[in-house]
């Protein structure tokens, strides 16, 4: 009517199509009028998210307390769009990945180098798993221990577990491993536990278990000797007992410094147990499909029934 013609009108339409694209773009980037603040969780956000809830506040990384250590491949493959994903949504709530068993060298070089890259970048350390146990059965063990330390410094492993749940090894000689770390400068983290034969999940009924005296003093030992920190492994404390020793962990906190222990809770029930009695600065090794539900009960936001509500803390923010 107008002689305009409806071929005009879609040339018209077609080129404004790159500017709507573009600004529909920008305005859906982020559905609301705000920025979200980097390396800020939406809980920390005061401002733009929901800093206005309750929660107890968490020191940035790297952190000396309330560590979080969680287990990378081992009951599942990990791979680096895996970890990707773990580390971009709860990188701020992890503080170490560890490599079980020997799993590590199940590896080809390049994936093994890609994964270790990516935990750096998020500020993250890589911890190696007992495998020095393996290690220790071979003939020229000392040949066999360097090329060990020296591949692993190479490959960017910043923490080498020194665990000796399957072996009867002498103290001064665990000792000495823990100087053999130091001299690759390499972060040494010994494994101590009461059950012999613990690892692997092994059935507690099999073996048998130690004094917790023997633990405790050959944690001391270890923190004279330079260690950062020490793994408490769980089985024969709340992996397969029948009841669990919660002398035995009460025994560790009166006896070493909490901050210089760690505790493996790979169990939603033994975590929260854990926070519940010690409260959000214990640190805890965990499955990494875990870190939320954890961290959910160290920022007192959720629970179960004997933890919701009543997780707190008193500190400046």
């Amino acid at each position: 009517m107008l002689g305009i013609t409806s071929k005009a009108i879609s040339g018209k339409l077609l080129s404004h199509a790159p500017q709507i694209a573009s600004l529909t773009s920008t305005q859906s980037k982020y559905l609301s009028t705000t920025q979200p603040a980097r390396g800020v969780t939406l809980l920390q956000d005061k401002q733009n998210g929901f800093g206005f809830a309750r929660s107890n506040p968490r020191p940035a990384k790297p952190r000396s307390k309330g560590v979080t250590e969680i287990r990378g491949p081992y009951y599942s493959a990990m791979g680096k769009r895996y970890l990707a994903d773990v580390l971009e949504t709860m990188g701020n709530h992890v503080d170490g990945l560890k490599f079980a068993g020997g799993s590590f060298s199940l590896y080809e070089e390049k994936p093994l180098r890609e994964l270790i890259d990516m935990a750096h970048d998020h500020g993250v350390y890589v911890s190696t798993g007992g495998w020095a146990e393996h290690l220790l059965t071979h003939p020229d063990v000392n040949t066999v221990f360097d090329r060990y330390l020296k591949k692993c410094k190479d490959v960017g492993f910043d923490v080498i577990e020194l665990s000796a749940g399957f072996l009867s090894i002498p103290g001064d000689d665990w000792l000495r491993l823990v100087d053999k770390v130091h001299s690759y400068k390499l972060k040494p983290k010994p494994e101590l536990g009461i059950q012999f034969g613990a690892g692997g999940d092994t059935p507690g009924f099999s073996v048998a278990t130690s004094d917790p005296g023997k633990l405790v003093n050959m944690g001391h030992k270890f923190l004279e000797a330079g260690v950062e920190r020490l793994m408490i492994e769980s089985e024969g404390i709340t992996e397969n007992v029948d009841t669990w020793r919660t002398d035995v962990v009460s025994q560790i906190i009166k006896s070493l410094p909490p901050e210089r222990v760690m505790f493996e809770a790979a169990d939603s029930k033994v975590f929260n147990w854990y926070i519940r009695e010690f409260g959000i600065d214990v640190n805890l090794f965990v499955d990494h499909s875990q870190i939320v539900q954890l961290e959910c009960l160290r920022a007192g936001i959720w629970g179960t029934a004997d933890t919701w509500g009543k997780v707190v803390s008193f500190r400046p923010e």
